[in-house]
């Protein structure tokens, strides 16, 4: 347990122009990203960004780390596989909570678009207006739910309070939509909706053990 108060802010990616694929943030969504960073280093305490795995994670994180502009109190981007979207699966593979059938199809190898179709969890999760919202209150979702994303949140930023690299650090997580709403929902009761990009949580880790957290909403200075 850390003696000290632990800060984590986890961080919805900077805009994108659709989520079909592995796609990288826009134009302005790097130049909001970049002013997050700047905002982020008016402060003194030293920052570690870590980022989701995806390609719209890392270059938000990279825009963070420009944004900062001081290699001696920012380190990173760092890839961590906490932050990673939620493990679904399909036929035996991990896939990501995709808006389409053949989006879906294209996860997996072998598996037609009329069997992509006919999966039980996604054949009601695609025609959803807010699918993340739907899968929040899935009761027992074909792999992670909003309640075992909560759990591996905790359990990540209990370890930012380990001794070693992180330990005094402010540690900033990009991260996705469904990461940052179950953190929100069992950190307030209630599911916030769809996160604006840059958006977030604030978690803390305090000195007696407990974890809080609550809305994140970066400064645009």
């Amino acid at each position: 347990m850390s003696e000290s108060l632990v800060r984590v802010l986890l961080l919805r990616h900077g805009e994108v122009a659709s989520h079909r694929g592995d796609v990288p943030v826009t134009e302005h969504g790097w130049e909001v990203s970049s002013r997050a960073g700047k905002a982020l280093g008016a402060h003194p305490e030293p920052i570690t960004v870590l980022y989701g795995g995806t390609r719209r994670t890392r270059e938000t994180a990279e825009a963070i780390v420009a944004g900062i502009d001081d290699p001696v109190r920012a380190s990173g981007p760092i890839d961590a596989f906490a932050l990673r979207n939620p493990d679904i699966y399909v036929s035996g593979v991990r896939v990501n909570m995709v808006s389409s059938v053949a989006a879906l199809a294209e996860q997996v190898p072998g598996l037609s678009e009329e069997d992509a179709a006919a999966n039980p969890f996604f054949a009601e999760f695609i025609p959803r207006r807010d699918r993340i919202g739907w899968w929040l209150s899935h009761p027992d979702p074909p792999g992670e739910s909003a309640g075992t994303i909560a759990d591996r949140m905790d359990a990540f930023v209990r370890s930012v309070g380990d001794p070693g690299p992180l330990h005094g650090r402010l540690v900033v997580g990009v991260t996705h939509s469904p990461v940052v709403r179950s953190v929100l929902s069992r950190g307030t009761g209630r599911d916030p909706g769809e996160p604006a990009y840059l958006s977030g949580a604030e978690i803390l880790l305090h000195p007696d053990g407990t974890l809080t957290a609550g809305p994140y909403e970066p400064r645009d200075d």
